[in-house]
């Protein structure tokens, strides 16, 4: 009866991941704008159901990947690659911002504006840097993982991989260890065809989700504060240059990094959420051919601190913020923003409305007004939508460039489940 479905069916499941969640994010930005609220109210179940997806494999991916990474490279550069992840996370975050200083003040979003009829609002207290690294060692594992609390499964990765590593090393133990590495190798292949499954619902999930964030924001919101919207995107291009500049200067080819790149940077756009995407910026990071101890442990970490879209955020807001009250910043100030902005960007990383807090905050120190955070809330979604993928890309494009420091090659073809960078090239 519904045979004719059926090349339908063809076409859609062998077309690229990528066309597929491209004609998503179009359709649904047109019927978001056509339908209006009532229909994204009415796809909202479809984009509910792709995040709870995403956030049921964030656990697994997240465990096994990174206690088989441990048990795949040698304990002691782990502690060489962590010092090179967290330098590349400050350093990024800090020149995001100054990118974002300067975009703003060259286009000056906000002069004309004023702050009647901003209104107020309550911001959410910032816990602070030193409690987020505290949060790194969790008092009750089962919580961590309840909370899905990323630094504490990352924690609780390394110190169960290590131990791993340890008894296969061990006279005593070494068979002992060899049995839980191959079930941890096991369990993290059969996670792997969990997720492949998971693939097909991201371009259906898209669609909804797309469609009901335009819906809800209309042309209305765009078109009254439309100045700051294009100068967060410009800005945002600007950091994109930055990046191609650090992949070439790495011998990385920015046409290969982007191709298996694109599907976490379209989904992240779409769902406004770093750890929501995090399981297809792994996979995207394991067909580039990188090794699971680097991406197993970059990836989560920076999905969770590294927040270059939401830096770049900072410094615009800050300087809308300046031009709606008719203030000006001098350099003693833009030196405040640079380093309180980079500080702030660590210290809120898994707090609800992370973007708000940081602003507020960094607003606060400043001395600009409080009041033009409840202006920028209209926008919140729009603004949103292009820093996270933005995050999501300077994560990967991190983990690549240090890959390289490593001596990683990364692989000329898409790297498929249980293949290495250069099998892949063999098979190509």
């Amino acid at each position: 009866m519904f045979t004719f479905l059926l090349p339908l069916w063809r076409g859609y499941r062998d077309s690229s991941l990528i066309l597929r969640v491209t004609v998503a994010l179009v359709l649904g930005a047109a019927v978001g704008l056509i339908g209006g609220p009532a229909v994204g109210e009415a796809l909202a179940p479809l984009g509910e159901l792709l995040m709870r997806l995403l956030k049921f494999i964030i656990l697994p991916i997240v465990l096994f990947t990174l206690m088989s990474g441990v048990n795949q490279g040698r304990s002691g550069s782990l502690g060489r690659i962590g010092r090179k992840v967290f330098f590349y996370y400050l350093v990024t975050s800090a020149l995001a911002i100054v990118v974002g200083l300067a975009v703003a003040s060259l286009l000056s979003p906000g002069e004309g504006m004023t702050l009647e009829g901003a209104g107020s609002m309550s911001v959410p207290e910032n816990p602070g840097i030193l409690s987020v690294l505290l949060g790194i060692v969790p008092t009750n594992i089962v919580e961590a993982f309840a909370d899905q609390n990323l630094l504490g499964i990352i924690f609780t990765a390394l110190v169960f991989g290590l131990a791993v590593a340890r008894l296969r090393q061990s006279e005593a133990h070494a068979e002992l260890g060899e049995r839980l590495h191959g079930l941890i190798e096991a369990l993290n292949a059969a996670t792997l065809k969990v997720m492949s499954g998971i693939l097909h619902v991201v371009p259906a999930g898209v669609f909804a989700i797309v469609a009901g964030t335009v819906a809800q924001q209309g042309l209305g919101t765009l078109l009254s504060l439309g100045d700051m919207v294009v100068v967060l995107y410009v800005a945002l291009g600007v950091q994109l240059l930055v990046y191609l500049g650090l992949l070439k200067g790495f011998g990385v080819s920015a046409r290969r990094f982007f191709r298996e790149a694109r599907t976490p940077m379209a989904t992240a756009f779409a769902t406004q959420s770093s750890s929501g995407t995090l399981p297809l910026t792994l996979d995207a990071a394991r067909r580039l051919g990188l090794s699971r101890g680097l991406y197993g442990f970059s990836l989560p970490l920076g999905a969770t601190l590294n927040m270059d879209g939401a830096a770049i955020r900072i410094a615009i807001s800050a300087v809308f913020a300046a031009n709606v009250a008719g203030m000006s910043l001098d350099l003693a100030s833009m030196a405040q923003i640079v380093v309180v902005g980079t500080l702030i960007s660590v210290g809120t990383a898994g707090v609800p409305g992370a973007g708000i807090v940081m602003i507020a905050t960094v607003f606060s120190q400043v001395g600009l007004p409080i009041e033009a955070v409840a202006l920028l809330t209209a926008i919140d979604a729009l603004v949103g939508m292009g820093c996270t993928a933005l995050n999501v890309t300077g994560d990967l494009v991190g983990t690549a460039v240090i890959g390289r420091s490593e001596g990683e090659r990364l692989s000329e073809r898409p790297v498929e489940d249980g293949e290495s960078a250069a099998t892949a090239d063999a098979r190509a």
